[in-house]
């Protein structure tokens, strides 16, 4: 917002110009993900938004398009709270695992299948902040564990046991240490 004075024959007038200005919200997601067929997986979707949050106004809205080009599909909706879808592909099949207060819109789809391939879009709208991104994730869902996923299962267990190994040893230097 602008403010102008001007001076008028000894007035002093105030000419304010401009709007208030509010950014795009921002949606991010992990973009492409791997699940094996039968397994639970996190769809994460986080967001940035420049008005303060406003939990009873602030809508997250979850949809699917499969790779067969078929029909877009709700799967999830939140206002206030959860609402899971009551028919079609993911009926009870989706849960919310967000935090609209932490920016956070997730959601666990249960028991994947391979009819689940597919875009999922996550959007967040929080009034004034409506327009902006959304976030996409590709989904492919597989039959055994592929090379990335093996590769984050292994990374995940090398850090948990290098850890374990670094407070060990850490632990053994101090008892040998004489105070």
């Amino acid at each position: 917002m602008c403010v102008y004075v001007q001076l008028y024959h000894g007035a002093i007038c105030l000419h304010i110009t401009g709007v208030l200005q509010v950014g795009g919200i921002r949606i991010y997601t992990s973009g492409d993900l791997e699940a094996v067929n039968g397994t639970d997986i996190r769809m994460k979707c986080t967001f940035q938004t420049t008005a303060p949050i406003n939990p009873s106004a602030l809508t997250v809205s979850w949809t699917f398009r499969p790779l067969s080009h078929g029909r877009e599909e709700s799967v999830f909706h939140y206002q206030q709270k959860p609402y899971p879808p009551i028919e079609g592909t993911f009926r009870k099949k989706v849960v919310w695992a967000g935090d609209v207060m932490g920016r956070d819109a997730s959601i666990i789809i249960r028991q994947v299948k391979f009819t689940y391939n597919g875009t999922y879009i996550c959007q967040v709208k929080n009034p004034p902040d409506v327009h902006g991104t959304v976030g996409e994730i590709r989904l492919r869902v597989v039959t055994t564990v592929t090379g990335r996923i093996l590769v984050k299962l292994l990374l995940l267990f090398l850090r948990h046991f290098c850890s374990f190994i670094f407070v060990q040893v850490i632990h053994v230097f101090c008892k040998s240490i004489v105070w």
